[in-house]
């Protein structure tokens, strides 16, 4: 994949799910990969997994609420791997329940992960690339981001803040050759989906598929939900060199759920 080979990124949220599989997938496409996550168990396991295949790999147990310690995480991949030049944002939490029913501790948290890891990331990585004149940035936040959703308003909130702190971004370092674009994946086959599915109890994993008309959601068009690699391919294609006429766009993974 042109633009891909041989160059640095950062991935957060590398430990499992969407973020696992970004990670290997630009490891196969020849990419050294920093990945990032705040359980060290985890994001080892998928590093060590990427260095048997002949990837190079680091792994940091780093939470992107922390400014400082993300400041301290790119100096030490900086310092591994190389420069960076790929940035890939996709640690995050997902809370559900009513908007009434939230704590004040609750909103914050959710924000403090979603939005604020974003910026945090984002201004420490790059800010670095802006300086440098190249680089591409991916943030995957949500198609709940564009499309309101009962029991989960404080989610949708951040993810649409996310979006928006991305495509921003992209505007004010256009000038300096770093794109930014968001990849908006819809129900994913990932174990924050599945706790979800638990919580909610037997059928759940088909009413994601059938829609619901009492929490005023579609189904799934094409009929099947969404697997991390398919995600992680829509990012590949948004950082390589293919996409190097895009940026401020936002791309919907999710089947046509959101109906456009």
């Amino acid at each position: 994949m042109p633009g891909i080979t041989g160059r640095v990124v950062v991935v957060t949220g590398a430990g499992r799910g969407i973020g696992a599989a970004v990670a290997r997938l630009l490891g196969r496409h020849g990419a050294q990969v920093a990945l990032w996550d705040t359980d060290p168990v985890t994001v080892t396991e998928v590093a060590s997994e990427l260095d048997a295949a002949g990837v190079k790999a680091t792994a940091v147990c780093v939470d992107v609420r922390d400014s400082a310690a993300v400041e301290a995480a790119t100096v030490e991949v900086e310092h591994t791997l190389g420069p960076v030049d790929l940035l890939v944002n996709v640690a995050g939490m997902l809370r559900t329940g009513a908007l009434m029913e939230f704590t004040d501790e609750e909103w914050d948290e959710i924000f403090a992960v979603n939005v604020r890891g974003v910026f945090t990331v984002s201004r420490s990585v790059a800010g670095r690339m802006a300086r440098r004149g190249h680089g591409a940035v991916v943030t995957v936040a949500s198609n709940a981001g564009g499309v309101p959703r009962t029991g989960m308003g404080a989610y949708a909130a951040s993810k649409a803040a996310s979006s928006m702190l991305t495509k921003s971004l992209g505007l004010e370092l256009a000038t300096q050759g770093v794109r930014c674009n968001v990849v908006s994946p819809g129900s994913t086959d990932t174990p924050m989906l599945r706790d979800m599915w638990d919580a909610a109890g037997e059928g759940a994993t088909e009413a994601t598929v059938r829609g619901s008309l009492d929490a005023f959601r579609v189904g799934i068009p094409l009929g099947r939900v969404g697997t991390p690699e398919q995600v992680a391919q829509a990012v590949l294609f948004l950082l390589s060199d293919q996409a190097s006429h895009i940026t401020l766009q936002d791309l919907y993974v999710d089947g046509g759920a959101a109906l456009g």
